[in-house]
């Protein structure tokens, strides 16, 4: 099992970069920033952009895995985009991680866009394959119904010979979008009210992802704090989240870095005694 973080990007640089370097320093596998214009958690709060503020981090880290959670259509250009990875992925030497998803319709609404849930989908499933040839191939021609580009040059490159995707999908077209173009399926379950009802919904998505992809050698991480429960209430509370998570087959999780307060309101002292621990023990130290 890889332990993963998500660091919200609501905090000036000062005070965010010392936690970068901590997950670092921690043993998380990859740390992870939310990619929104806005977010509807913190309507009210400061709120940075993704792109920089991975640069910003890969500055200051030299080990960990980087990445987006998630970048969505809904104010990304699939070129302009391409040439953002191009960069984070020189940038961090490789560590870069594409983290791709539907996302709702706050950020697009703020952009005077709306589309119904089919439509994004459609839009996503544009996306992901476009987005992939661009960053594979050079004078990259494209007429869709969504998305355009007339002899888009791809020049550098990326620094390895793919950069990873991670596709967030819970339905059955994005579950197959997932194993056709991702090296990695994140999910965050399904709504519930109560954990043991979340936990079931998990199961069943991993179990039609199994069905889907195969025995193919592609990630699975899931994202703990989706539960009605905050995976670093305690480190028992971790320590079972991420041990039902394997048993289902997950290869990775995610935790988020603790807040004063809503949400995911929690201590640093128990996320590190959770890295000093469990993370630990997962990279053998």
């Amino acid at each position: 099992m890889r332990h993963g973080i998500s660091i919200l990007p609501d905090l000036p640089w000062r005070e965010a970069g010392p936690r970068w370097q901590a997950a670092e320093e921690m043993g998380f596998a990859h740390a992870w920033v939310y990619d929104h214009l806005v977010w509807g958690g913190l309507p009210d709060s400061a709120w940075f952009p993704a792109v920089p503020t991975l640069a910003a981090a890969a500055g200051v880290t030299s080990t960990i895995r980087l990445g987006t959670f998630v970048t969505s259509p809904n104010f990304r250009h699939p070129y302009v985009f391409a040439r953002d990875v191009l960069a984070l992925d020189d940038l961090s030497g490789g560590r870069f991680i594409a983290g791709l998803g539907t996302g709702g319709d706050l950020d697009s609404s703020v952009l005077g866009e709306s589309h119904a849930l089919k439509a994004r989908v459609d839009r996503f499933h544009e996306y992901v394959p476009l987005l992939d040839r661009l960053l594979r191939e050079d004078h990259v021609d494209h007429d869709g119904q969504w998305y355009a580009v007339r002899d888009a040059r791809t020049l550098p490159g990326p620094v390895r010979d793919r950069v990873p995707f991670v596709v967030a999908a819970n339905g059955p077209r994005s579950l197959r979008l997932a194993a056709a173009h991702g090296q990695g399926w994140v999910t965050t379950g399904v709504k519930a009210e109560t954990l043991d009802d979340w936990w079931t919904g998990v199961a069943g998505l991993a179990e039609k992802f199994t069905a889907t992809a195969g025995s193919e050698g592609i990630d699975r991480y899931l994202l703990l704090d989706a539960s009605p429960q905050f995976s670093l209430e305690s480190v028992g509370v971790y320590e079972e989240m991420t041990g039902r998570a394997a048993e289902l087959g997950f290869t990775d999780t995610i935790t988020h870095w603790p807040r004063s307060d809503s949400p995911y309101a929690g201590s640093l002292a128990t996320l590190e005694a959770v890295a000093s621990g469990v993370v630990a023990a997962a990279n053998g130290k």
